[in-house]
């Protein structure tokens, strides 16, 4: 008995000991963890839209709207999640467009985070993968594959083809990662859709 009560007494002085450890580390690495995610961000927005010099975030863009979200949903968005909204300005302050940074929940390996910009014009300057965890030698192509097809395109939503895109508004998709390529698609969809019906943008496709 006195064992048994000794035994237990050191695993728990274990167990204390290596919570304390881990919860030093934590701490030690908290701050230099979120600086580099910031840093990560940052140059991010400046892919997305290098025309700006400033970007502001704006406040109340998540929505606990019943009706938004019954309207989010059935254009097909349940799966994305749109994390925040910035204010893309030049060196005057004048509103060039937004930067959105939206999650996917869709992916084959699990969330998919990218950012956007978009031109007050509808412009979609391009994406900037933040995370993503597809699978090696498929989905993990997307940054390769997908990112520059949306590069420079004003349409109001793009599809995806396995035979070779023919319209501006058509993504090919990457071989063998029809789920990677569906869940980049509808989610670079979702944050044109918001664009539109929550920014007051409008986008009427280039001819």
């Amino acid at each position: 008995m006195k064992n048994m009560i000794k035994d237990a007494a050191i695993l728990l002085a274990i167990t204390l000991f290596a919570g304390l450890i881990l919860g030093l580390v934590y701490q030690i690495t908290k701050e230099p963890i979120a600086q580099a995610e910031e840093a990560a961000a940052k140059e991010a927005y400046a892919e997305v839209f290098p025309g700006a010099l400033e970007f502001e975030m704006l406040k109340g863009t998540t929505t606990d709207d019943e009706a938004f979200t019954m309207q989010w949903r059935e254009a097909g968005f349940e799966g994305v999640d749109i994390v925040n909204v910035l204010e893309a300005k030049d060196n005057a302050g004048a509103l060039l467009g937004y930067v959105l940074t939206v999650t996917s929940h869709e992916g084959y390996g699990g969330d998919i985070t990218f950012t956007m910009g978009i031109c007050n014009d509808g412009t979609l300057n391009g994406i900037s993968i933040l995370s993503i965890s597809e699978t090696a030698g498929l989905g993990m192509k997307a940054d390769a594959v997908l990112k520059p097809q949306f590069e420079g395109k004003k349409v109001p939503s793009f599809t995806y083809t396995k035979t070779g895109a023919t319209s501006e508004s058509q993504i090919d998709a990457i071989s063998g990662a029809t789920i990677t390529t569906s869940a980049v698609t509808n989610a670079v969809n979702g944050g044109l859709y918001y664009f539109q019906s929550q920014l007051g943008g409008s986008v009427n496709e280039a001819k």
